[in-house]
């Protein structure tokens, strides 16, 4: 399994503009360490910076499209802050907090960085989507890989956002015993999306490539959380909002 991880750095990370095809985005390669704290710096322009920059070349690299999580035309700004505090209120973040984000958006990781958790890892398998973010905030951990293939480094973990449960290639039961084994006692599960089951069902006819299931009910939840030592602890499955609170019981 292939996976890269970015560390903190003194400075973000700089990515080429990717050339984008129907369903594809394609990255030359992948800059990063790159000092530019004048707003009018830009890549193009670097040239005479060389000697600065750490370059590792990353060939070929070629990524589904998820620029689509982005669009929401159901809720006005106001609505979607909102419902992201809501969302993020569930999970009790504290100071102390180690929290993972799996497939988390830039405007949900900014909320969140806001917070101030010990530790925000961000787990994607989009390197496009985990450098923009790196770019805005270097104190993020970003790793892209799986979520059940996270590393031991950074457990345990007191807050799990599954924000695109959809996306993730595997069953429900696979991905909560992965998470079992990398919570802290009476860790927060938080599966959210904030528009709903009915725009989940639109994007999985519109990317089959990328959202692959549907969210999951009450019965399928409580079924799984009978096999795993988690507690649905809170349910929302409306028109426009779906959120599901799961309490990990376990040591």
């Amino acid at each position: 399994m292939n996976s890269l991880s970015f560390s903190p750095s003194s400075s973000p990370l700089l990515l080429h503009p990717p050339s984008h095809s129907s369903t594809h985005l394609s990255f030359p390669r992948l800059y990063h360490r790159l000092n530019h704290s004048n707003p009018q710096f830009h890549p193009l322009k670097c040239s005479s910076l060389e000697s600065t920059i750490e370059v590792v070349n990353i060939e070929d690299i070629v990524e589904k499209d998820w620029s689509f999580l982005d669009i929401d035309n159901l809720n006005s700004l106001e609505q979607q802050t909102q419902k992201s505090n809501r969302i993020i209120s569930a999970a009790d973040i504290k100071p102390t907090s180690r929290v993972l984000v799996s497939i988390g958006t830039e405007d949900f990781i900014d909320k969140l960085v806001e917070s101030s958790p010990q530790l925000l890892l961000v787990v994607h398998d989009s390197i496009f989507s985990l450098a923009m973010i790196k770019e805005k905030h270097d104190d993020v951990k970003c790793w892209q890989g799986e979520i059940i293939y996270v590393p031991e480094k950074w457990v345990p973990f007191d807050v799990v956002f599954l924000t695109c449960l959809p996306a993730l290639p595997f069953p429900l039961t696979q991905i909560f015993g992965a998470l079992a084994e990398r919570c802290s006692p009476s860790a927060k599960v938080i599966i959210s999306h904030p528009q709903g089951r009915g725009v989940v069902e639109q994007q999985r006819k519109e990317f089959p490539d990328v959202v692959t299931s549907d969210l999951p009910d009450k019965p399928t939840l409580d079924k799984v959380a009978s096999e795993y030592p988690f507690d649905l602890t809170e349910f929302v499955d409306e028109p426009g909002f779906y959120l599901a609170v799961l309490e990990f019981s376990g040591k």
